[in-house]
């Protein structure tokens, strides 16, 4: 199956996509574009590849859903596109951004700028209904980031794996701890960024990690 993504990636996971799971699940895709309003755009389902290849990866941050707002997905977990309001969770990074590396809040919550230094922003399900959370959820994209978050753990060395709440967590169970920093915490979600969220420090914590390792660290 022919997937327009990255080329690196591509190679990386050319194996997924001749899977009946991942044939499924595009067919499922396509129809669901054909028939309702589908975000994010189509030319960015896959916008986290295509904006930090698989050999530019240094840093990994897991969320869930796409944002089921008009206008607000982009295919990076979290971001949002120029001008849009910042949703409560993307408020409460940019809160404890500030709080940890002392960096105001941006103007713009659109996060191309940390996909582009080497920041796999990956959300679990790469599709959602417009208006409708999780509603793209057990169709198969589970399946093919779990692919993604195994193919990072085996094939590089001193990744930063970002692991934001239980589902976050239980997602990266499978990571390699010996070869890799997993750092967790609550979600920033405003119903628990008071639970561990705030003051995790994860920004400083992997930017220490990143330049122990004498890599560039990331401008957050």
């Amino acid at each position: 199956m022919d997937v327009r993504i990255e080329k690196s990636w591509k190679g990386v996971l050319s194996e997924e996509f001749d899977k009946p799971y991942f044939q499924s699940l595009i067919e499922f895709v396509k129809n669901e574009y054909r028939t309702h309003k589908v975000f994010p755009p189509g030319s960015l389902i896959f916008n986290a590849f295509d904006r930090c290849s698989f050999d530019d990866v240094k840093v990994v941050i897991v969320g869930q859903d796409p944002y089921h707002g008009d206008h607000q997905a982009n295919g990076l977990c979290f971001s949002v596109n120029d001008g849009i309001r910042f949703p409560p969770s993307l408020q409460n990074i940019f809160k404890e951004l500030e709080n940890d590396l002392g960096i105001e809040q941006p103007k713009s919550g659109n996060l191309e700028r940390w996909a582009d230094q080497g920041v796999l922003l990956l959300n679990a399900t790469l599709t959602v209904k417009a208006h409708t959370a999780g509603s793209h959820q057990n169709k198969g994209w589970e399946e093919f980031t779990d692919a993604v978050l195994k193919k990072v753990s085996d094939k590089k060395d001193g990744i930063v794996f970002i692991l934001w709440g239980a589902y976050a967590q239980r997602k990266g169970e499978f990571l390699d701890r010996s070869k890799h920093l997993v750092l967790k915490a609550a979600h920033p979600s405003p119903f628990s960024a008071h639970s561990g969220f705030f003051g995790c420090k994860h920004f400083s914590q992997a930017n220490d990690y990143l330049s122990s390792r004498t890599l560039k660290t990331i401008d957050w």
